[in-house]
């Protein structure tokens, strides 16, 4: 579990950032497809942009799975809830909150989709083992707890995510739900989103197969905080 008085020790991000609401959830919106592309890539998806894009004006796109045109439209969807949730001010941190975007997230993907995993699962490429499906309940009340410990709104949505991952709540679709929860927690805060890139998922792969191994919650923040910045620098910066 993470430690808020250490995470509290980093140096802020959110002191580079106004605060703009209307701002960063337009922005969002306006990034959708490019969210979407680049969370599936990174979960392996063999589609291209154009074909993403494709994909969600309503054509059909030949060539490829079906599991991966299910892939994209549930990230379609899934995002699409979380900025109604965002509009009519019912994005919560809570489980229902959190299962209700993990079933948009992994449906017909998953063993099951909106409820918390029943069983014990593995992470490949690590010897970590996630904690066991009995006790998910109370650390995920025990983390929603610490998280409203930690003072920058930025690092508080990144330790969610890095949480969620960990912590592996679902059966499938961990990452793409804590970064769907990371950036609800963003825009509520008038904060840009952070959008992970897929040039970037060799990168991205190392860091969290390293931070699975070791639980550094420090080590890796520190490295998230950093990605955050150099992707969003061109957004709501404070003057000087």
């Amino acid at each position: 579990m993470f430690n808020p008085e250490k995470i509290n020790k980093l140096e802020p991000v959110y002191n580079y950032y106004k605060q703009d609401a209307a701002y960063a959830f337009s922005m969002a919106k306006k990034d959708k497809i490019d969210f979407i592309y680049n969370t599936s890539a990174l979960e392996g998806n063999a589609m291209t942009y154009p074909e993403v894009q494709t994909l969600l004006e309503g054509v059909t796109v030949g060539g490829h799975k079906l599991s991966d045109e299910q892939q994209v439209l549930n990230q379609s969807r899934s995002i699409e809830l979380l900025f109604k949730m965002i509009e009519e001010s019912t994005f919560i941190l809570n489980k229902e909150c959190v299962c209700s975007l993990h079933k948009e997230v992994a449906r017909e993907e998953a063993l099951s989709w909106g409820v918390f995993r029943t069983a014990n699962v593995n992470i490949g490429g690590t010897q970590y083992l996630p904690p066991q499906a009995n006790i998910l309940d109370e650390i995920f009340k025990d983390g929603v707890k610490k998280l409203q410990s930690i003072k920058d709104p930025i690092l508080k949505a990144l330790t969610y995510f890095l949480f969620g991952a960990r912590t592996q709540f679902f059966f499938d679709g961990n990452k793409r739900t804590s970064r769907l929860i990371m950036n609800g927690l963003l825009l509520i805060e008038g904060l840009p989103m952070l959008n992970i890139k897929a040039r970037d998922k060799l990168e991205f792969n190392k860091e969290m197969i390293a931070f699975y191994d070791s639980g550094d919650y420090i080590k890796t923040l520190t490295y998230f905080s950093n990605y955050y910045h150099q992707e969003n620098k061109h957004m709501s910066l404070k003057d000087g």
